[in-house]
Order: structure tokens, then sequence, then C-alpha cells
């Protein structure tokens, strides 16, 4: 579904020639297609969601790189990318919501998690990255008590 509206969307631009949207579309419509041929499937949306919110992040570091390295054009022209990007993403869940969804899996691995709290960190990026970037998720799991 995500996947479709980047190709009709992509088209649209196409057809008003808007050169900054169909380059961004077409490279992130690249990435799904690479994603596909690794996988030798179609994605599903969630895996659409992921590889846009590592895009996301790609941009967002480069942003801060330019930012440190005083390069102000490139820092819009970036920020411009990620503008484009964005609304194809879902909301991020809250932390209210996230704490939860980590203590549902916490019961759902309660043995495991009595042994080593430590690895339930990337079962529970596994299963929640396409609802928050795995740095809060880590983050949340680190405040956890062991």
């Amino acid at each position: 579904m995500i996947q479709k509206k980047l190709q009709e969307d992509q088209y649209a631009a196409l057809k008003k020639k808007d050169v900054a949207t169909v380059s961004v579309l077409r490279y992130v419509l690249s990435q799904i297609k690479n994603r596909e041929i690794e996988k030798k499937a179609s994605l599903t949306d969630e895996e659409v969601i992921i590889t846009l919110r590592k895009h996301v992040k790609e941009l967002n570091e480069s942003i801060e790189s330019f930012k440190a390295g005083g390069r102000a054009d490139l820092v819009a022209e970036y920020e411009k990318q990620l503008s484009i990007i964005t609304p194809y993403l879902p909301e991020e869940i809250s932390d209210e919501e996230l704490s939860e969804e980590i203590q549902k899996l916490i019961q759902q691995h309660k043995d495991m998690y009595e042994k080593n709290p430590k690895a339930l960190i990337g079962i529970c990026v596994k299963e929640l990255k396409s609802k928050a970037e795995p740095s809060r998720i880590i983050k949340l799991l680190n405040t956890l008590p062991s």
C-alpha cells in the first residue's frame, strides 16, 4: 500500500516536473526494490516502513554532520529530502505505549528475561522497529530494572 502510494506520487511528480521529489522517491523506491531482491519476495507495508525509517535515520545523521561542518547548503538539501519522505511514515507510538509493548514481550519471554535481561533487546527491536526507532526501544529497555 505504501509502496504503491510512493509509485503514484513519483508519477505525479514526474508530470509536475518536480525534480527533487522525483529524485528522492526514485531513490527510496530503488532501496525498496533492492530489499525485495534480497528477500526474493514483495515487501509488506511494515518492511517498507522499516526501509523508510532507515533512510530517514541516514538523512538525520547526514544533517547533523553537515551542521557540524558548517555546510548550510547541504543541510537545507537533506532537510528537503527529509520533508519529502516523512509524510509516508506513520507516527511513532508514545513512550507509554512502547513501554506497554515491551512489558508484553517481557511476559512472553519471561524465562529468558530472568536469565539474561539484555537478551530481550534483540527481540524487542525486531518486533517493535516498525512502531518506534530502535534507539528509543533500547533506551526504554535500559531504564527497566534488571
